[in-house]
């Protein structure tokens, strides 16, 4: 398998959880400019969105969106439950891609692009007012106590470029705690340094050197 990726980018996240599985998955990067891929290949001609994650599987099929990327690879590994096998875990864990997806990546997102720096303030609140809520339900280490799940792996990542969003994360003691607990498993780091990403000072954000 395949999986195309930005630097630091939202692809991150199928990219850490296909360490934490320990699945062959070849990490390609893509211009974002030219859309070519490290392989030579259009990227627009894999995926006409021009968006990454994308993972091409072995057959040649190409599975886009980043949430229906990370259950697929935690399915092929089900017994490390990334994604519970309890029907109430699962439903939770899906609940919270999807909640991570629409209210968090997307403005968190936003906020780097200049096309929405007049409604900058407005996209901070509603972060804020996510995150507010989300927090509350962060009582153990992980958004599901102490099990590491895929959900996890995606709000590191969205939570990561609120360095340079200006998204100011020392509101939230507990996302700290969660960026630094996340940012030294083996396989997160594996993935981050793999990417070019390293602790920033006080190892709560990771950035290229």
């Amino acid at each position: 398998m395949k999986l195309f990726i930005h630097q630091g980018a939202c692809s991150l996240s199928p990219h850490i959880i296909s360490r934490e599985l320990g699945l062959d998955v070849e990490i390609v990067p893509v211009d974002r400019k030219t859309h070519r891929t490290a392989d030579g290949r259009d990227f627009l001609a894999l995926n006409p969105d021009g968006y990454v994650p994308a993972l091409e599987l072995d057959n040649g099929e190409i599975v886009i969106e980043g949430a229906a990327i990370v259950q697929y690879l935690a399915a092929l590994r089900p017994e490390a439950e990334l994604v519970p096998a309890d029907p109430r875990g699962r439903r939770i864990v899906q609940s919270l891609l999807s909640f991570i997806a629409t209210e968090i990546h997307k403005p968190m997102a936003q906020l780097l692009m200049p096309a929405y720096a007049a409604i900058s303030d407005t996209l901070r609140t509603v972060v804020a007012k996510r995150l507010d809520g989300l927090a509350t339900r962060l009582d153990g280490s992980y958004l599901l106590g102490e099990q590491f799940t895929v959900a996890d792996a995606y709000l590191f990542v969205c939570l990561n470029w609120s360095q340079w969003n200006g998204v100011d994360l020392s509101r939230w003691p507990k996302f700290e705690a969660f960026m630094q607990r996340v940012g030294k498993r083996p396989k997160v780091l594996a993935a981050l340094a793999e990417e070019g990403l390293f602790p920033r000072a006080g190892g709560v954000f990771f950035a290229p050197r």
